[in-house]
Order: structure tokens, then C-alpha cells, then sequence
């Protein structure tokens, strides 16, 4: 389970870095980065499609540590809390699912990897402390 949650960890942290630092999130035509900048979402005239992209890419860096921090937290402070509780399991399991369904329908390799890494390392802690 720490192995599971470090990976997300890493993958939030990484993810917030690469969203401020750095070309890996910019768009490859800088002309699309202009029009985002200055144009604004149907919803509301409050921000632009820039700072909205740039809160989303905040906000999922931060649930992914969020999850880390968390299961990695009960799973080493109170791993009989963490691996007695149905909901907690469910959450988590659920939670790293929905990232795995997310990386193979949008995203590119490297977090399809890492999230299916930490998916099989939390499904694997499950077995052991089920065993």
C-alpha cells in the first residue's frame, strides 16, 4: 500500500512541477496558448481557457497527492484503521480505477503506466493483508 500511494504521490508531485516548469504541458503551437489565454469558456466570463486549463492541471496534481499522502499515512500509522475499513478500500480502489479508465482514455503512456503500477501494488497489498 505505501508502494501504491508513493507512486500517486510522485505522479501528483510530478505533474504539479510539469505544469509550471518547463514545455511537457505547454502546447505544442504556441498560436493555441495565445487563443487560450484570451479566450473564455461558455460558462463564464471570469477566466480564460489558460487559466482554466492550469487550475485543472493543479487541482488533479493535488488529488493524486492528496490520495498518496493519505493511504500512504493510514498504511504506515494505522494500517488496521486503513485495511478494516470496506469504504476506505473501496474509495481508494475506486479512486485508482477511475485515473486508470482517465489514462487510457485521454492521457499518454508514462501515467498509464504509473497509475496501472499503483493500481496493481494497491490490489497486491489488498491480497496480502487479506491473506
Amino acid at each position: 500500500m505505501v508502494i501504491s500511494a508513493s507512486i500517486a504521490a510522485l505522479l501528483g508531485a510530478g505533474h504539479l512541477i510539469l505544469t509550471y516548469r518547463g514545455p511537457k504541458l505547454l502546447p505544442r503551437d504556441p498560436g493555441l496558448r495565445e487563443a487560450m489565454q484570451r479566450v473564455h469558456p461558455v460558462i463564464t466570463t471570469g477566466t480564460t481557457m489558460w487559466r482554466a486549463w492550469l487550475g485543472f492541471n493543479v487541482s488533479h496534481s493535488i488529488g493524486l497527492l492528496l490520495f498518496g499522502f493519505f493511504y500512504g499515512y493510514l498504511a504506515l500509522a494505522h494500517p488496521d484503521v486503513l485495511f478494516e475499513s470496506v469504504p476506505l478500500l473501496v474509495c481508494g480502489l475506486f479512486v485508482l480505477s477511475i485515473y486508470m479508465v482517465l489514462a487510457r482514455a485521454y492521457w499518454f503512456v508514462s501515467p498509464l503506466i504509473g497509475i496501472g503500477l499503483s493500481l496493481l501494488c494497491y490490489v497486491v497489498s489488498l491480497g496480502i493483508a487479506w491473506a
